[in-house]
């Protein structure tokens, strides 16, 4: 028996991966909680409760506690987190486990707090928090100790955190709270502006990872059949949307990423940025899976992007690194414990 478990949590907008030292990575579900109204009681929580987003009676809140990448909702954040740590470290309270919880770049201090005392009061012994960026790029390989420029992007479902990173640390980076939310909302509001049509949050998500393409082929016939309500008789129909239509309904959301690279760049001291030009820029991160998006950021800025292995797992990945090797990382860390 393990008498000091470790616990790294990547808790995303979207998804909360949840890794054990020793161990790897044990979980991975939506971060979605579902309560009742009348008594804030927990019903159900990750995947069970994503496919109740938008199917609940009255007395059943199926809701995201994270927005944006920090924290929305206090308590259900809490309730989520507790019941997290309890399905990887047991009921047992007299043990409590050490945890290292990723957070965006760009948060300010009381959004720091919230997350700090979320997770103590979920049942942690101490609390470490790591930066997404750096974590990102720690499980992306990339050799951060050395005196070189490294920039990574690493975008998921609340924001796209850019940084620039040389010996171990972050020297600039830019958090902008735009990422694969944002893709689906502007989907939403596409389809509702063009065709009059109502779409949910989920089928948002089956259009994006369905059509969304950041540089579709100039001969593409791709088309999907959408189902939603119509927004001026509010009856249930069906319509057609293109490869080109989506890609015109993300722009909003590529050319605010690419401006955010862009702003890195212009506070990057030179020597840096010449490694980076060497190097390229890693994505990582959910919203790094758009298809043709690393061709997108590389003719957009003229720099090399490409994705990092399983970029899904890279903040996660790191988070476990860094857990097993506090002593290495500890300057780039921020700890709270009883």
């Amino acid at each position: 028996m393990v008498f000091n478990k470790r616990i790294g949590i990547d808790l995303g907008t979207a998804n909360t991966l949840v890794y054990v030292a020793g161990r790897g990575i044990v979980l991975n579900e939506p971060t979605v909680v579902a309560v009742r109204a009348d008594d804030n009681k927990v019903v159900a929580v990750g995947q069970e409760a994503k496919e109740m987003l938008g199917r609940t009676p009255g007395n059943i809140v199926a809701t995201r506690p994270l927005k944006d990448g920090v924290i929305a909702d206090y308590v259900i954040t809490e309730a989520m987190l507790s019941y997290f740590i309890e399905k990887v470290a047991g009921k047992s309270r007299f043990i409590k486990p050490e945890v290292m919880v990723c957070i965006p770049s760009g948060i300010t201090q009381v959004e720091k707090r919230a997350v700090l005392d979320a997770t103590m009061a979920a049942g942690a012994r101490s609390v470490y928090l790591i930066e997404e960026p750096l974590a990102a790029a720690i499980g992306a390989k990339i050799p951060i100790a050395q005196p070189n420029g490294h920039m990574i992007l690493d975008s998921g479902g609340g924001t796209s955190d850019v940084a620039v990173i040389s010996l171990g640390g972050v020297v600039v980076h830019k958090s902008i709270r735009v990422a694969g939310d944002k893709l689906e909302e502007s989907i939403v509001t596409y389809i509702r502006k063009k065709f009059n049509l109502m779409v949910g949050e989920q089928s948002a998500e089956e259009i994006k990872v369905s059509m969304a393409n950041a540089i579709p082929a100039s001969t593409s016939t791709k088309k999907m059949e959408i189902k939603g309500r119509d927004s001026v008789s509010g009856l249930p129909r069906t319509s057609e949307v293109s490869e080109f239509e989506i890609n015109e309904a993300i722009q909003p959301v590529l050319k605010a990423m690419i401006s955010a690279i862009r702003e890195t760049f212009e506070m990057t001291p030179p020597e840096l940025a010449s490694d980076i030009i060497d190097k390229g820029i890693v994505l990582s991160g959910g919203t790094t899976l758009l298809r043709n998006l690393d061709k997108y950021i590389t003719r957009e800025t003229g720099v090399p992007a490409y994705i990092a292995e399983d970029p899904l797992y890279c903040v996660v990945r790191g988070t476990g690194v860094a857990l097993e090797n506090l002593e290495l990382y500890k300057k780039s860390i921020n700890r709270n414990e009883y």
